[in-house]
């Protein structure tokens, strides 16, 4: 550990303090949402802060539990059919991203377009709101909480449908519906800018607590029952808690629906946390640049580690690692304590945690779906044109129609990896369309320093020319001079757009860079710009 790390301990301890209770209720409703034992989704929560925060080349990301996989891991479970089987494929998946790591194949989300990874995490949350509509109502009729029950396909019908209305339980709707409540005016300003410490999702839950106590203590019919609580293992001694950790079934290793769902998990949560800690370092107000292979190596030990003790899939996540950043942290110590700290919470308060509703998870659960699957993300990408909409709306029709609706029942669980291949194709179709007489090119010049740097875009520039224009820029010296010539260009790809902008509004004050923008026609939404740094 760097000597350096504890430095800032005065910022970073209370930064983890924040990010322990952001990722608490967090691991608890992944855990949900994955269909797994609540205990799984605590050890990758103490995985991802101590293991990954350790080895990890990033100061202020932090790994966990991630809803974005929820979908997946839940697929898995049921396909698979045995929970230590399933452990096979997170230590799969670990072996494969340290084989990427390995390769350096850190770069690879550069060349996936936006509208592809925008279509994922939208299908996610679709998929997240879906599955904890039962929960929401104490409809538990497939303990998994799957939404299929309530369509009226197949042998089912519309009584099916209307079954989790019939049978509300009205205590757990209640605090499912007051916890959405409280999280959402908690998020407000007038709130939020006054109690920072405090997440609204801890409020939620500590209110859902105390209300169900009430009751309780009351003899109330609106009590909640055991089977709508989470239900952690509590032990009497040390030797009976590490009883509680789960080994794999190493004969998954011979399994080919294991193998494949190990595949397809590294891959979801390669892209997940590379696009994470892509976002993270430009949070970061020290601007550092996390090397995604050493990045990606520690996930996958994580990975391993988590398939090895009973854990779920670890990634790099954006909500917890949001937090840390707002919260003043400065190095990869904040995210270490919150992992001790979720430790100590299994050990010291797992009687408190079993009193915790799954309705006031499902509610968490619910907006963070909501987050990622908003109406504004369709609409968005609707104005973007139809290079962008149509791989979006392929990769989201497609994710749903394999892992909601079981249209294919032969790739059930598999939709996430079907879709965005699918987006792909359908990328490189809409590419390939828009350019049968044009040729597209990016040109760079050879330069050295206090030479000008012109970089001239062709009239086609594609997400395929991503990797290369971000290799070009994140290489411009300081103290250069640059034109960025658009002047030729009928199409430029929204990822290449926001990339400039990121080069403007970020690396050109932070090196010194003197550069224009000149040709930038008013549909790309980039005003013509010139830069000048002031001579000392």
């Amino acid at each position: 550990m760097n000597k350096n790390m504890f430095a800032h301990a005065g910022k970073d301890i209370p930064a983890g303090l924040v990010v322990f209770l952001v990722a608490l209720p967090l691991c608890l409703g992944i855990s949900l949402a994955s269909g797994a034992p609540f205990f799984s989704g605590l050890i990758s929560g103490i995985i991802g802060g101590v293991v990954i925060g350790f080895l990890s080349g990033s100061q202020l990301s932090v790994s966990g539990p991630a809803a974005g996989l929820a979908a997946l891991v839940l697929g898995a479970i049921l396909s698979i059919g045995d929970f230590s089987l399933f452990l096979c494929a997170v230590l799969i998946a670990g072996i494969i991203q340290m084989g990427l790591a390995l390769a350096k194949l850190g770069g690879i989300a550069n060349y996936i377009p936006g509208s592809v990874i925008k279509g994922m995490l939208t299908s996610i949350g679709i998929l997240i709101i879906a599955k904890q509509i039962p929960h929401a109502f104490g409809y538990d009729k497939d303990e998994k909480g799957n939404i299929t029950e309530l369509f009226p396909f197949g042998n089912e019908d519309m009584h099916e449908l209307l079954q989790p209305i019939q049978h509300i339980e009205l205590g757990v709707f209640l605090i499912c519906l007051l916890s959405i409540i409280i999280m959402i005016v908690w998020d407000k300003p007038f709130i939020k800018k006054r109690v920072k410490i405090i997440p609204g999702a801890l409020v939620a839950v500590v209110v859902a607590i105390v209300i169900n106590e009430i009751w309780i203590k009351t003899g109330s019919k609106l009590a909640l029952e055991k089977e709508h609580l989470v239900q952690i293992k509590v032990a009497g001694s040390a030797s009976e808690f590490f009883g509680f950790f789960t080994l794999p079934d190493f004969r998954g290793f011979l399994n080919g629906t294991v193998i494949v769902y190990g595949i397809v998990i590294a891959i979801i949560a390669s892209l997940e946390t590379l696009l994470s800690i892509e976002a993270v370092d430009n949070l970061d107000p020290e601007r550092r640049v996390t090397n995604t292979n050493k990045e990606l190596f520690a996930q996958g030990v994580g990975n391993s580690i988590a398939g090895l003790i009973g854990g779920l899939p670890v990634t790099s996540v954006i909500v917890r690692s949001s937090a840390n950043v707002n919260s003043g942290a400065k190095t990869k110590l904040s995210a270490i304590v919150h992992g001790l700290m979720l430790l100590l919470s299994i050990i010291l308060i797992p009687g408190l945690l079993n009193k915790i509703p799954l309705s006031a998870l499902a509610a968490i659960l619910l907006l963070t779906g909501y987050k990622l699957a908003k109406p504004s993300v369709f609409t968005n990408f609707w104005n973007a044109g139809k290079f962008q909409f149509i791989p979006f709306i392929v990769t989201v029709l497609v994710i749903l129609g394999i892992d909601l609706f079981a249209l294919i029942p032969a790739l059930s669980g598999k939709g996430l990896l079907v879709g965005v291949m699918a987006g792909l194709v359908t990328a490189a179709g809409s590419i390939l369309y828009g350019n049968l007489k044009n040729s597209y090119y990016f040109h760079k010049e050879n330069h050295h320093e206090g030479d000008i740097i012109k970089i001239r875009l062709s009239e086609e520039v594609s997400f395929l020319n991503k990797a290369a224009i971000r290799e070009t820029l994140d290489h411009i010296p300081e103290n250069s001079r640059v034109i960025i010539d658009a002047s030729n260009t009928s199409y430029i790809d929204y990822d290449v757009l926001e990339l400039i902008k990121e080069f403007r509004d970020i690396k050109v004050p932070l090196k010194g860079i003197n550069c224009q923008l000149v040709g930038f026609h008013e549909k790309y939404e980039i005003e013509n710009y010139s830069h000048v740094q002031s001579v000392h």
